[in-house]
């Protein structure tokens, strides 16, 4: 075979020997990265202190204070995946092997935990989206 095809199908090549895989990146902000809408509805009280939400969820991406100057804290987390899967086609029969098709999806959270002036959890929100 011409060294120069062999170049070419090289990449086609070796794409067929992937096996069906999920990787996962996280955009992380601290250890506590992986927080969920549930583990936020579990943990987090009207009532508690800053300091155990701070033990609970970690530390938050963004300290703000509202209008009458309390605290808000603000956990935004981005998780991005891609799947990548075999899958037959026209190109298995040209190369002699599988293909690979990739799915990405991306997930965002967002947890807002607003304190009165002790320093109290007075309020809990969340917004969670899957795109």
């Amino acid at each position: 075979m011409n060294p120069a095809r062999l170049l070419l199908l090289t990449p086609f090549l070796l794409v067929g020997c992937l096996n069906p895989q999920d990787v996962h990146n996280s955009v992380k902000g601290d250890d506590k990265a992986t927080i969920s809408v549930g583990a936020a509805q579990r943990s987090i009280k009207v009532g508690m202190t800053n300091a155990a939400v701070a033990e609970a969820l970690g530390s938050p991406n963004i300290l703000s204070t509202d209008e009458e100057g309390r605290e808000v804290w603000i956990y935004d987390r981005v998780t991005s995946s891609v799947r990548a899967t075999a899958a037959n086609g026209p190109l298995t029969l040209f190369v002699g092997g599988s293909a690979a098709a990739a799915e990405r999806s991306q997930s965002t959270l967002t947890i807002i935990v607003k304190f009165d002036k002790a320093g109290k959890v007075r309020d809990l929100a969340y917004h969670t989206s899957k795109f």
